[in-house]
């Protein structure tokens, strides 16, 4: 496990390849070669977390060994910014946090989650100045679905007001442009392609984490058990979401997302692959700032977990 001071000092690196380049390493470097063979970017492996592999290339058996040796991952990355295979440092044999998480059954970290994710939520709205009556409704909205989170009896109840406050919030957040609402994977329009970005990367950084810890991230406490579904990831992911719908909002309206950047294929908008490193840097900056924030919460909610702590023990992330 990772402490905070040695975990502050490991770097979350994004790279962008080209057919016939490859992923190696030397002197315990990890690096990025060309086709012809020369070298694109090197950096040490004792101050990597992770490398987001993006686009068309190959990994040395050497490689993989030294990110197994150095315990850094590599996730990686389809040009269409899709993460499809990670390559985890993760530690293993934890038994006893397995037998835990295998043994939960109440609705009570579930109900945390929840209350914490629609309350950030709500923070996002109550900041925006010159608020308009949609977007005032929509807090008075936010707040009776968090009071109602206390009495829900049963997980069905309680996704119910999730995605009831999650509609009411998105409707009224992202006013300043024209869609039709949080749709995940379709692609249907600029943002939600911009949220699936962004929500890929954060959701990749915390399976991560989680498997620092030694986390089974199939085993939820919220999304319950589902056949290939990594639900606990699902889970803590939910107070974080706000860190890339403030990213987006606070980027359109500084004209640095603009639907030319995005080709419609098949009713689907798709980030050109030329604009992919100006993009992945914005939408994984609140990430990276906010990167001691996730790992305090996972390392809090671990210790919690372990111990059996009570609910108010557990940890809360406050946009």
């Amino acid at each position: 496990m990772l402490s905070s001071s040695d975990f502050n000092k490991k770097q979350i690196v994004f790279v962008f390849l080209n057919r016939g380049e490859k992923l190696c390493f030397s002197n315990d470097n990890f690096v990025i070669k060309t086709s012809d063979g020369k070298i694109k970017f090197q950096c040490t492996c004792y101050r990597l977390f992770i490398v987001f592999a993006i686009g068309h290339g190959s990994i040395t058996s050497g490689l993989i060994q030294k990110a197994k040796k150095h315990r850094f991952s590599i996730v990686m990355v389809t040009q269409s910014l899709r993460p499809y295979q990670i390559i985890n440092a993760m530690m293993e044999g934890n038994t006893l946090l397995r037998k835990a998480q295998y043994s939960y059954d109440s609705i009570d970290l579930a109900k945390h989650i929840t209350c914490n994710k629609i309350t950030n939520q709500r923070g996002l709205l109550s900041g925006i100045r010159n608020k308009n009556q949609k977007q005032v409704e929509a807090i008075d909205m936010l707040d009776t679905y968090i009071s109602k989170i206390p009495m829900c009896s049963n997980l069905h109840e309680l996704m119910g007001y999730e995605g009831s406050a999650s509609r009411v919030y998105f409707a009224s957040f992202f006013d300043n442009v024209v869609w039709k609402g949080r749709a995940p994977r379709t692609k249907c329009d600029m943002i939600n392609t911009l949220l699936d970005i962004g929500y890929s990367i954060l959701f990749s950084f915390i399976e991560i984490l989680l498997g620092c810890y030694g986390f089974d991230t199939y085993c939820g406490v919220m999304h319950r058990n589902f056949y290939m579904r990594k639900s606990l990831v699902c889970d803590i992911i939910e107070p974080f979401r706000v860190l890339i719908d403030a990213q987006i909002k606070k980027s359109m309206n500084l004209k640095q997302f603009k639907e030319e950047d995005f080709l419609k294929k098949d009713n689907r908008f798709l980030l050109k692959w030329v604009k992919n490193p100006d993009y992945v840097s914005i939408l994984a900056k609140p990430i990276v700032d906010n990167k001691m924030h996730i790992h305090a919460y996972i390392q809090q909610y671990y210790r919690s977990f372990m111990k059996r702590k009570p609910m108010d023990e557990y940890p809360l992330f406050k946009y």
